[in-house]
Formats: C-alpha cells, structure tokens, sequence
C-alpha cells in the first residue's frame, strides 16, 4: 500500500487516504493511516524511537479523500484547537441514493453513538448522549440511473460527529450509495468492506507553525463517482 503525501514537513503531513483503509489501528488489525505514517518516518528519519505523530480528524474505513496528521505536539494542539473552533474547513462530496427536499441547506441534527454496534442515529434534542450535529449542503446535479435517482452532493462538514454525514443524509431518506450501515438499499450486502460514494476533496486550516492559510484539494474517487462520470458523457 502506498499513501498519496500532498503535503509534508517538521509539523505536519498532508495525506490522501484510500478508501478501506482505517485511519488508525483498529480490531482488523489492517495497515492504518497512522502506523503506516509512523514507520515511513521512522525509516526515513532513521530514528532511534518511534516518532510521534497525532491524528487530528478521523475519516471513516470507507471514505477516502484528504487527512491531516501532526508530526509534533504543539501542532497537533494547534490544529485540535482549530478543528474545536470551527477554523479547520472540511468539504465532502457525496453520491445519494434518492433527492433532497431542497437544492441546498443546513441540517441541525443531535446524534447518540451505539459503541455496541459501532453506529449513531437522530434523536430528539435534549436526549441523553446527544451531540449536536451540522452540516451544509448543495445539490450539484441529479441523474436518473438504471439504479434510479442519484444526486451528486458538495458537503461543508461544521462539527465531526461519529459517521454524521452518512446519517444525516439517510435521516433526510437520501442515503450514501454503498453505506451497508445505514442505506437500506445496500444493509442486505454482507462484504466485510464496501466502497461507498462519500470523499474528503477539500481541506483548509492554518499551518501550526507559520500560520499560513494552507488550501489542498483532490478529486473524488471510487466505484459511486465513476458511475455519475459516466452519466455525465452520456
């Protein structure tokens, strides 16, 4: 395996991570973002110890696209604190399974996790355990498929709860396309890991150190975003 760098020096690395691919170590006991990172400086830096190295913002096995990881603690301090304060900027797009009510908007959500089953839902405000959860969205394009309606989405994530974009989109009967978890057009597939049509394309914050304002982008990728390529050249 090897991880795309679109960023690296003494503070920080900028990565594109694969779908399938956990962004730290996890019951699998799969290769993660984090170790993987860890040992490509270790052997780079021909270090004596293992180094350290932060994550700063989790992006779920299934979705793939920008991450940033500290190489230092005040950085990871740093970046934690703009990720708190809402400085950190994390756009998503997305490949829903049906429409939206509206072009675009805001969704105000509270979710409780289940660490039992590794899952969040919607719940009324004021539940115990319930975090608020806001995101903005635009609908860039619908398409009717032989798979039905998809619709192509640009996400502005605003807080990071625990798989929050794939159960906000699925409270508003839009789920990911390939989210086994909370799709029903796809909870009947029992792979141990499916492809689904969510990507981090862009991320913005201040370097650590420099204070820069750093913007990286990438392209989405994946089995979802091939199939509105194609009904984009039809």
């Amino acid at each position: 395996m090897k991880i795309p760098i679109l960023y690296e020096d003494d503070a920080i690395i900028v990565c594109v991570k694969p779908q399938g691919v956990s962004s730290q170590a996890d019951k699998s006991n799969d290769e993660d973002v984090v170790n993987y990172f860890k040992s490509y400086i270790y052997d780079n830096e021909e270090l004596d110890e293992e180094p350290y190295l932060a994550i700063i913002h989790r992006l779920d096995r299934p979705v793939g696209g920008i991450m940033v990881l500290a190489k230092t603690q005040e950085a990871a301090a740093d970046l934690s604190d703009q990720v708190q304060d809402g400085t950190m900027i994390k756009y998503y797009q997305a490949i829903l399974t049906g429409e939206l009510k509206n072009d675009f908007g805001t969704l105000v959500d509270y979710l409780v996790r289940d660490g039992k089953t590794n899952t969040a839902k919607v719940v009324a405000k004021g539940t115990k355990g319930a975090k608020k959860a806001i995101l903005d969205y635009e609908v860039l394009d619908v398409f009717e498929t032989d798979e039905g309606i998809l619709s192509y989405v640009l996400i502005q994530l605003h807080t990071g709860r625990h798989h929050q974009i794939r159960v906000q989109m699925a409270n508003q009967g839009a789920g990911i396309w390939g989210d086994t978890k909370y799709n029903p057009r796809f909870q009947k597939i029992k792979r141990r890991y499916q492809q689904i049509g969510l990507y981090a394309t862009r991320l913005e914050f201040e370097h650590p150190v420099t204070g820069e304002h750093l913007v990286f982008k990438n392209e989405p990728e994946g089995e979802a975003f091939e199939i509105i390529e194609l009904e984009e050249d039809m």
